[in-house]
């Protein structure tokens, strides 16, 4: 299955980059992709094109992003959430399915426990753009359900 946009694009620049990176925010492949991912959104959108644009951007990556897109799209922000407990499982689970992808993107659960993960997980900033916007839980399936957020979603 194909990751996000952001994935997709810093997968592909990471064949051009010797080393690994650590998928810090800063690191250098990090810093030339950021910039790209919303380079593309700005393309796609002015060309008409629907997007869904995924990534677990902080808030101080994604407004200064989305707010120039804002009158290109009518602009609506599914915020999915999970406990830390679970978000730990599925990187963990992640990290060794997609262990071909380590060089773009690091392994963010490597010597992490559970405590330190929970501790960088609640200090997650999550966006705030001034659009409509639903919280779903995905612990298990969506809630609300997918119907509920594909109505939210198409609301004009």
């Amino acid at each position: 299955m194909p990751g996000d946009l952001q994935d997709e694009l810093k997968e592909g620049m990471a064949h051009a980059q010797p080393g690994d990176f650590q998928g810090e925010h800063g690191d250098p492949l990090t810093v030339r992709t950021v910039p790209l991912f919303f380079d593309v959104l700005r393309v796609l959108l002015g060309a008409g094109v629907t997007v869904v644009a995924e990534a677990a951007f902080q808030d101080r990556v994604w407004r200064p992003g989305l707010e120039p897109l804002i009158g290109l799209a009518q602009l609506r922000v599914v915020q999915c959430h999970v406990d830390h407990d679970v978000s730990f499982e599925r990187a963990v689970r992640r990290s060794v399915d997609r262990a071909h992808h380590r060089k773009a993107h690091g392994d963010s659960t490597l010597g992490k426990r559970t405590e330190d993960w929970a501790r960088t997980f609640e200090s997650f900033d999550r966006v705030s753009v001034s659009a409509p916007s639903i919280d779903v839980d995905t612990t298990d399936g969506y809630a609300p359900d997918l119907a509920e957020i594909v109505e939210f979603v198409n609301r004009a």
